[in-house]
């Protein structure tokens, strides 16, 4: 599943105030009623620049709707999270975009996979540099460098496997929305393609092949291990593998995409047993949150496998914004306002695009698109987006002002 493409509910836990009566017994005095204190008021910013990032892709590049939800856990409970939406997420209806619907996450689906992995590795059930033949005797071929492919090579994208997206019966993928895949045909069909010239080649195929080590290991498919390690431990409610189900379950935003004939179609039922662990999760922007905000915390992975995870190579630009580096399962990319901000993103070919980010200080970004950018102008307005979203009031920034 592309990342990006150069030419990609809220966790329903508000708080409620609680309002506490004073009973007194029938034979007591009564009591008389306080009024409760008037609201404080709280300035927490306009969100000015965020919002405008959010008109540019509606109202400039002409996407269909965009949402997102921000979390700042050093601006105090009035601040720490806060919303902003433009554009709809439903044509049909006119209903507006929200930042509480389900989508598909598309290749954001790589972080949880890399995670259950690194799981198992500090659980020493696998090894990150011994070869994946280890694992799937006779299943890939040697690496360009005439040595086996290994672990983390396959994380990092830097296995030389091509991607079986590269395909040319993926030129026209509408034609293939319906049809089951099967992980192991579709590393047989990349293996059929001309390896990469670059050093970092972005491919699906490695996820995929990832995959199948973890049902090696584990006795149980990937996807069941993600589950019972990952989704079911953090409630990520909104948060499911699809399977052969066309059809989002829940409340969540229709997806878009132009068609050869430049008509924008409805492209939301789809079946994403193509992308599998590498991209087929269904997931919202709050789910989002909690996964990457549990990742970082150190709540799904050690200390070590997880300055394994940030140990980055360079990238090929072709495949990633300018930039951009890539771990093992995450993107690190500067930040405007200094540092960087990690996470991942990802693209479906019906339209949806997702992306989690956490930036400097633990604020972090979910972002929803139901219509993926267009032209490498509509590319930068969504980087833009997600870094005005982590910049934007950083003290530093106001400083500075």
């Amino acid at each position: 599943m592309p990342t990006f493409l150069s030419t990609t509910a809220t966790v329903r836990r508000v708080g409620l105030a609680a309002l506490v009566s004073a009973v007194v017994l029938a034979t007591g005095p009564t009591a008389t009623a306080q009024a409760p204190d008037p609201p404080v008021a709280v300035d927490c910013g306009t969100h000015d620049r965020t919002r405008q990032a959010l008109r540019d892709l509606t109202d400039h590049d002409g996407l269909a709707g965009a949402a997102v939800l921000v979390t700042n856990p050093t601006a105090g409970k009035h601040c720490a999270r806060w919303t902003e939406t433009a554009g709809t997420a439903d044509l049909r209806t006119g209903r507006p975009m929200n930042a509480t619907d389900r989508l598909r996450a598309g290749s954001v689906t790589k972080t949880f996979t890399a995670a259950v992995v690194l799981q198992l590795v500090a659980e020493r059930r696998l090894s990150l540099d011994a070869p994946a033949d280890r694992y799937l005797p006779g299943v890939l071929p040697d690496g360009r460098d005439g040595r086996p492919i290994t672990v983390r090579q396959l994380l990092r994208h830097t296995s030389g496997l091509p991607d079986y997206l590269d395909a040319p019966e993926w030129a026209h993928f509408e034609r293939l929305r319906y049809r089951h895949f099967e992980p192991r045909d579709l590393v047989a069909r990349a293996l059929e393609l001309p390896r990469p010239r670059s050093t970092w080649h972005y491919a699906t195929t490695n996820y995929l092949v990832l995959g199948m080590i973890v049902r090696e290991v584990t006795g149980r498919s990937a996807e069941a291990e993600i589950t019972r390690r990952v989704i079911k431990p953090l409630g990520l409610r909104d948060t499911h593998w699809p399977g052969d189900d066309v059809r989002l379950r829940g409340p969540h935003s229709r997806s878009y995409f132009t068609d050869g004939d430049g008509r924008r179609v409805d492209g939301t039922d789809w079946n994403m047993t193509f992308g599998g662990v590498g991209g087929a999760l269904v997931s919202s922007p709050g789910d989002l949150t909690r996964f990457a905000t549990a990742l970082f915390d150190g709540r799904l992975l050690p200390a070590p496998q997880l300055a394994e995870m940030r140990r980055t190579v360079e990238v090929d630009t072709d495949r990633l914004w300018p930039g951009a580096r890539y771990g093992l399962g995450l993107i690190s990319t500067p930040l405007t306002c200094g540092g960087l901000w990690w996470g991942h993103a990802g693209t479906v070919p019906g339209g949806h695009r997702a992306l989690v980010a956490v930036g400097p200080g633990g604020r972090s970004v979910a972002v929803a698109l139901n219509q993926v950018p267009a032209s490498l102008s509509a590319e930068s307005d969504f980087l833009n987006l997600v870094d005005q979203s982590l910049c934007e009031g950083r003290p530093s920034e106001r400083t500075s002002a």
